[in-house]
């Protein structure tokens, strides 16, 4: 059985977003390949009722990095269209 990251998705996100990254890099950003492969691990994984309870949470906690992250994103270039 695999193990989930050490790096969770927040701590990549933050230690991204603290970086002070430019507009065009906010709406180019992409998780690491790593955490990519870890969340379509656990989608599929959950379409087959396979999920512990802890990685549940941890498929949970994807999700809502990935609508912050959408929301961040067309923030971003609705404020870039504005200027």
């Amino acid at each position: 059985m695999e193990h989930a990251p050490s790096r969770t998705v927040f701590d990549v996100i933050t230690d991204f977003l603290a970086s002070e990254p430019t507009p065009d890099e906010i709406i180019d950003y992409h998780l690491p390949d790593d955490l990519q492969t870890r969340a379509d691990e656990l989608v599929e994984r959950n379409g087959e009722g396979q999920l512990t309870f802890d990685e549940q949470q941890e498929l949970f906690d994807f999700m809502r990095a990935d609508e912050m992250m959408a929301l961040l994103k067309a923030k971003t270039k609705l404020r870039l269209r504005n200027k």
